[in-house]
């Protein structure tokens, strides 16, 4: 995915590490902050500057911001587990991002989602079409049925939202994939961040509003 910036008056094309469709975040002119990449691309897009703040538009950064909000106990509800793996592979053709197990409790199926889109005060996901997420969803619903703990974790890149709510009119099958894994015992949880130029950390729990 690419991006033309201009940067010290030269356009360049960048890489962009987010394939959502970015809407309200790649109007022309906008301000963007960039990192250096050892790729045959110069830079990477990091993050864009809105009315009300910055946000963060790489879908690469999440899991380690979880990681590391889990870590630290900022997500309460999944401290308490010994172990936590990446990228372990279960289900059909899937990776589950985190895997969370202790000895003496279910293990805890954790699938994170990049949030970047606003509409009015909630944060919302998707932006576009996913048939991957709800892929996701049904998967984490089948290691419920197992005995299994599966929770989402919706992280949000940006700290001008008061609320998470599903864009139900942007997908309408990963909307209804979400409303039967929930019924199945999914968890879903949100978490925004503060976003600086030098770093982001995940700060607070934003409420999760299902029949917005």
């Amino acid at each position: 995915f690419l991006a033309d910036v201009v940067l010290d008056g030269q356009e360049l094309t960048v890489h962009c590490p987010n394939p959502g469709a970015m809407l309200g975040l790649a109007a022309p002119d906008s301000e963007v902050w960039l990192t250096p990449t050892r790729t045959n691309l110069p830079y990477r897009w990091q993050l864009t500057r809105v009315d009300t703040g910055l946000v963060g538009i790489d879908t690469n950064l999440p899991n380690r911001l979880v990681r590391a909000a889990i870590a630290d106990g900022t997500i309460a509800e999944l401290t308490g587990y010994g172990t936590l793996q990446a990228e372990v592979r279960y289900s059909t053709n899937s990776r589950i991002d985190l895997l969370l197990t202790d000895p003496g409790r279910p293990p805890a199926y954790v699938e994170v989602k990049n949030v970047h889109l606003k509409r009015g005060p909630a944060a919302e996901f998707p932006d576009c079409v996913t048939t991957r997420g709800a892929k996701h969803l049904g998967d984490l619903a089948a290691e419920v049925a197992r005995g299994h703990r599966a929770v989402m974790v919706y992280l949000v890149q940006r700290a001008d939202c008061s609320h998470f709510a599903l864009a139900k009119d942007l997908d309408p099958g990963y909307a209804r994939a979400f409303a039967l894994a929930r019924a199945a015992g999914v968890e879903a949880v949100c978490y925004a961040t503060d976003v600086r130029t030098d770093g982001i950390t995940v700060t607070r729990r934003l409420p999760v509003f299902e029949d917005a």
